[in-house]
């Protein structure tokens, strides 16, 4: 299979399927030196931990990572990175295949299932195989990873709306991220979801949702201004989770709506360099970081296993109805925010090290 690979510098390979026996990553081009252990990985991969509400999967895995190769601990006993592949596993301990039987002759509308059969001619139907979403803890596990080579940056994502009812932003409270099960700043919508994921949840179908993600810290230049756009490779990272249908940078579409002097981000100097009143770019000017929050906007579709009956195609080419059975979110877009966490810091990673790679020592 092609294409398994993200990242220049930095670069990281995920392997495994949903109901295989493992899954993991393969993080190359890491700088040696770097304080790396498997309890520096595991509270993002907890994040992402299916079966921790009843808005999620009920899908019950310990994703327990293991940290096989490019680490040593020295003299100090601290265990660092060498600058070798580093290796992570993360076992599969709860798969239910025969779920996925029905789905062996039927393709699921909305899934992978035909464009895969069509690619390859053969398929892993087993809650999607490769092409599930099961896939991103392995991502997740690479991010961690990336957040210790960008340590002065500080990503934070959060949902701000499910099913077409978004957050008020008189309402954020970072502080709310954590204390609900949407990763919702706005606690009134919280609130309200509760009720919409359990409506859709009971109804055997499922929401969309749209994920936020903001990176403070980061420099202005890095990137670059042609091919090797910084928020080009954002978009493609957050385009290349499962789910995801749309992405933005900094307003977005929305700036299609202003006028230029709306759009422009004032400057001025300030005691510590330029300063600006306003972020409109999303911290990103000709593919370029200004120094300003770098922030995206992530929009997942619906979970497209449902338990409402979809009408197909099977295999032979027949007609017929499809319902699909097994362990689902609800709401995909809820687990999705440590994986465009995850993404976010791969990227600015990588970035980082193009840079320095180019413009000499500097801070990571």
């Amino acid at each position: 299979m092609s294409v398994n690979t993200f990242g220049r510098v930095l670069r990281f390979t995920t392997w495994g399927e949903s109901h295989g026996p493992a899954l993991g990553a393969v993080v190359d081009g890491c700088p040696p030196g770097i304080a790396l252990s498997e309890t520096d990985i595991q509270p993002f991969l907890d994040a992402r931990r299916p079966g921790t509400s009843r808005f999620t999967t009920q899908r019950r895995e310990p994703d327990a990572v293991r940290i096989l190769s490019g680490v040593f601990a020295g003299e100090d006993a601290v265990q660092r990175t060498t600058g070798t592949p580093i290796s992570l596993m993360i076992e599969n301990t709860d798969q239910r295949s025969k779920d996925y039987s029905d789905v062996a002759q039927s393709y699921r509308p909305g899934h992978a299932d035909y464009a895969y059969d069509a690619k390859y001619g053969f398929r892993d139907y087993r809650g999607g195989g490769r092409s599930s979403a099961r896939e991103t803890a392995a991502r997740v596990a690479a991010g961690a990873v990336a957040r210790r080579i960008v340590g002065g940056v500080t990503i934070r994502a959060w949902v701000s709306a499910i099913g077409g009812d978004a957050i008020d932003p008189a309402n954020f409270d970072g502080e709310e991220i954590g204390r609900n099960p949407f990763f919702c700043p706005d606690a009134k919508a919280a609130e309200r979801w509760t009720a919409a994921v359990d409506d859709a949840r009971k109804a055997g179908s499922s929401l969309g949702a749209v994920v936020e993600c903001e990176a403070v810290g980061v420099p202005a230049g890095w990137g670059a201004p042609v091919y090797g756009k910084l928020d080009a490779d954002l978009a493609a990272a957050m385009m290349g989770i499962n789910a995801v249908k749309g992405v933005e940078i900094g307003d977005g579409f929305g700036a299609a709506a202003l006028r230029g002097e709306e759009n422009a981000d004032p400057m001025r100097p300030g005691a510590d360099g330029v300063t600006f009143a306003a972020n409109h770019a999303g911290g990103i000017a000709g593919g370029i970081s200004t120094g300003q929050p770098v922030r995206v906007r992530v929009a997942f579709k619906p979970t497209s296993s449902i338990l409402i009956p979809v009408p197909t195609v099977t295999r032979d080419g027949g007609a017929g109805e499809i319902v699909t059975k097994g362990r689902h979110d609800p709401c995909v877009g809820i687990r999705g925010v440590p994986v465009v966490e995850a993404m976010m810091a791969l990227v600015l990673a990588d970035h980082a090290m193009l840079h320095r790679a180019q413009c000499g020592p500097g801070e990571l």
